[in-house]
């Protein structure tokens, strides 16, 4: 018996498996990067229908092929359940090819695929690579109007959705103009410009000076070059991997482990205290982390240590790091190919802003107002986004219940 309830009485309610066919994509015997006479046929995979980007192609024999706008999904992988349109081609092996019946409208069929990808993806079949559960995806239940009352319906969908959408984009928009805010500030902030007035472009503050970051530090050195003996527990060896980047801080959740024997016979410029700034060279340089906390852990090489003296403020040295002034230096001194790395000699010998640290605190009291400030209109912004995404479900979710038009 169906669960659907409340609709007109000429409207029916079928299984989605018996208002569409569908077929699923093969991979061809032969398939090049190239386009050639042999070769025509663009191979439509994941990013050839999202994005429009054609990298392979295909002779087309024994293809399952399909024309523009028809509609594809992800069957295999981590984003199974998106549904998208094609370009004309042959259907790649982990997608499945979904057209609609005669009395089915195509944007009908895609924006109520649309509506269960959430479902579909957190509900896949197979222990390795997940895909899609066909039982689940063909017994879900459409309500089926007539091809008028379809195309209405798919109207104010799309009205509806477009608006939607370009409120999402003016959020997007404001998520990076606050990026673009946030290094502002702390440009300004070591430019002296938070704290003085009429501060002339490439000039310092009167009683300010460049110095090397070595100056204001006791010691700047690096985590352990040889890899450490593991321990089932014991106190946690940090990698790069366990940074991240997007709030400077440290994930403790999943650390390699070191014995207590290992981590006391270690220099104690390798063991991070509070008040320290770890700073990352390797891969994705140039990222601060401040010790505001007492723990014990230690640290691999792609990690750098900056200490800071007794009478500088630590939390300047975690803003200066952050600063416009010295990830130009960090990005214009890295060397390597795969991985870049900012050399411990090059970042001890960066050029630096200093002011007393009666302005240092100063600094640190407006740049931390003023970002704290960025953190909830940030915050704002991201549950608006949330909130547009439920909005979204909640318009989808009303017009196959026959309650938008």
């Amino acid at each position: 018996m169906s669960e659907i309830k409340d609709i007109p009485e000429h409207w029916e309610v079928k299984k989605l498996g018996e208002v569409c066919s569908y077929s699923k994509g093969k991979k061809p015997k032969i398939l090049n990067d190239a386009k050639s006479n042999e070769c025509s046929v663009p191979y439509i995979n994941i990013k050839a229908f999202e994005k429009g980007v054609i990298a392979e192609f295909t002779d087309g024999i024994k293809c399952n092929l399909c024309d523009d706008n028809d509609l594809l999904m992800v069957w295999d992988g981590a984003r199974c359940g998106l549904i998208g349109k094609a370009k004309k081609g042959a259907v790649g092996s982990t997608l499945m090819k979904i057209l609609p019946n005669e009395n089915i409208h195509k944007e009908y069929l895609y924006h109520f695929i649309s509506s269960k990808f959430w479902t579909l993806n957190t509900k896949p079949k197979g222990v390795g690579i997940p895909h899609i559960e066909p039982t689940l995806l063909w017994n879900f239940e459409l309500v089926v109007p007539s091809l008028p009352e379809q195309q209405a319906i798919v109207a104010k969908i799309e009205e509806l959705l477009s608006e939607l959408d370009n409120g999402k984009q003016q959020l997007q928009t404001a998520l990076q103009q606050l990026k673009v805010y946030r290094q502002s500030l702390l440009k300004w902030a070591f430019e002296g410009k938070l704290t003085h007035t009429n501060v002339k472009e490439g000039e310092l503050p009167d009683g300010w000076q460049w110095v090397k970051l070595k100056e204001v530090t006791s010691d700047i050195s690096d985590g352990d070059h040889q890899a450490p003996p593991k321990a089932e527990t014991g106190v946690a060896f940090i990698t790069i991997s366990n940074v991240n980047k997007l709030t400077s801080k440290i994930d403790f959740t999943d650390t390699f482990k070191v014995n207590a024997d290992y981590f006391n016979n270690l220099k104690m410029n390798r063991k991070p205290k509070k008040g320290d700034v770890l700073y990352t060279v390797t891969g994705s340089f140039g990222i601060p982390i401040l010790i505001d906390y007492e723990k014990d852990f230690c640290f691999q090489r792609h990690i750098g240590l900056v200490r800071p003296l007794p009478e500088t403020n630590q939390k300047w040295v975690y803003y200066l790091l952050q600063s416009p002034q010295v990830f130009s230096q960090a990005k214009e001194t890295a060397t390597g190919t795969a991985q870049k790395t900012v050399a411990l000699g090059s970042l001890r010998n960066f050029n630096i802003p200093f002011c007393s640290i009666e302005e240092q605190q100063l600094i640190v009291d407006e740049l931390e107002s003023k970002l704290t400030l960025c953190d909830n209109v940030e915050e704002t912004i991201k549950l608006s986004l949330q909130q547009a995404e439920t909005l979204r479900q909640s318009i989808l979710k009303k017009a196959f219940e026959g309650k938008l038009v």
